[in-house]
């Protein structure tokens, strides 16, 4: 099976699983892709296409909630990887944490979180430097919910305007 077979595969069984599980279902395959970088499950496909299916606003608010606690995890392991760290570079690490926190975090977060770039490196630096966890959450909760709801709102105003174009009923 080639890659972008596998990709395709993956696509069909998310779709599957969210139209069995609703909410619930983006809920859990955002939790996932967000905390496993290297399956790339593609739940941004899936805002896109269940848009006009589900309500864009809430579909939105539970994906972010989702990915949010999934990269919760990607904090956690920063606040262990200070443990490691500290003992070897704590100047460096105070240095860092001086400049990051000079430079607005909450603001890189919100924008890194409002993009589909990968995260994992700012999350990890985060828990790192033990970045103040509801400033953290908030900022990466508000990206992700507004890319998400871009998505789903795209999705459901073009899925919607080209079946209205091309006369097509929902379901049929």
């Amino acid at each position: 099976m080639t890659m972008t077979e596998l990709f395709l595969e993956l696509i069909l069984k998310s779709n599957e699983f969210v139209s069995k599980y609703g909410y619930f279902g983006i809920f859990i395959i955002s939790l996932v892709s967000s905390i496993n970088p290297f399956i790339p499950i593609p739940y941004f496909i899936l805002l896109f296409t269940f848009g006009p299916v589900l309500n864009p606003f809430f579909l939105a608010l539970v994906a972010a909630l989702g990915a949010t606690i999934g990269k919760t995890l990607t904090y956690v392991i920063g606040l262990g990887g200070k443990e490691l760290l500290e003992k070897r570079y704590d100047k460096q690490l105070k240095k860092f944490k001086k400049i990051f926190e000079r430079y607005k975090p909450s603001i890189w977060l919100f924008l890194i979180g409002l993009t589909p770039l990968p995260d994992d490196p700012v999350v990890i630096m985060c828990g790192i430097i033990r970045y103040d966890f509801r400033k953290y959450f908030i900022a990466l909760f508000l990206g992700k919910f507004i890319l998400s709801l871009i998505l789903t709102l795209s999705g459901f105003y073009s899925i919607n305007w080209i079946l209205n174009y091309f006369n097509i009923e929902f379901g049929t």
